[in-house]
């Protein structure tokens, strides 16, 4: 992946790409993400207000949270990142290269946004009590 995957708001939704142009490009799919994010604003107001006051709700990707859990930290994807910027109505911009850490205004959950997929798919079960 590039160091940094930027595209600017204005940026017109790309249509028609097949799956492997959308997942298997430089960006990994972050660019698809953050167009759905986008695509979402316009149909869950509920989503892009929660968003814009930092909190990080429940979308596809993991790295929401919905309720506080005991073990307050927890990792998430890029690809979530991407979607919430999208919902944020701001410039896509990641660094895949480095960990990004968010705090859910709400719940106060610390998320580690990371590239490193282990991470956050095995993350205990302790994590989701």
């Amino acid at each position: 992946m590039p160091a940094r995957i930027q595209q600017t708001i204005r940026t017109e939704l790309r249509s028609a790409l097949n799956w492997s142009e959308t997942w298997e490009g430089k960006d990994k799919g972050l660019i698809k993400c953050w167009e759905v994010g986008r695509e979402l604003a316009a149909k869950r107001l509920d989503l892009v207000e929660a968003c814009l006051a930092n909190e990080l709700p429940a979308l596809g990707w993991k790295g929401g949270v919905s309720r506080s859990l005991k073990k307050r930290e927890k990792f998430g994807s890029l690809n979530y990142l991407a979607q919430w910027q999208g919902l944020r109505g701001e410039d896509l911009d990641i660094d895949p290269t480095v960990d990004i850490v968010k705090t859910c205004s709400r719940t106060h959950m610390i998320v580690t946004f990371t590239p490193e997929k282990a991470k956050y798919i095995n993350q205990t079960a302790e994590t989701e009590e």
